[in-house]
């Protein structure tokens, strides 16, 4: 039986031109053509691109404070733990990311919490 950890590593090491070469050997010798253009012999990094584009960190960023900007400075220290002065001064400046790095469920939950204090609010 062979050693299919070794075979796979030799697969994934193979250059463009190799795996090029070892494609026209699979398809003339054997029959075997990849689907998709290649989607055979380039099956790893096509998901490793998939995987790329999924995003997995989103950023909450404070538009603007809108009409309730009192609602807005009190629901930014409940997300954040700033003080009174700082988190003021996050709504004042506008643009600014409210939390960074965070999943999108959480992303979601503080963007609903600030558009219901009066926030305009962007996830990223």
């Amino acid at each position: 039986m062979a050693d299919l950890k070794k075979m796979a590593e030799d697969i994934v090491g193979l250059t463009l031109l190799e795996a090029q070469e070892l494609k026209t050997i699979l398809k003339d010798e054997y029959g075997i053509e990849p689907a998709a253009g290649g989607a055979v012999m380039m099956a790893g990094p096509a998901d490793g691109a998939a995987a790329a584009e999924e995003q997995t960190e989103f950023n909450v960023i404070l538009v603007a404070a809108g009409q309730s900007k009192i609602n807005v400075i009190k629901e930014v220290r409940a997300i954040t733990g700033l003080g009174l002065k700082e988190a003021k001064e996050l709504v004042d400046a506008g643009g600014k990311a409210v939390k960074e790095g965070i999943d999108k469920a959480e992303a979601d939950d503080i963007k609903a919490k600030l558009e219901a204090a009066g926030a305009e609010v962007e996830i990223k």
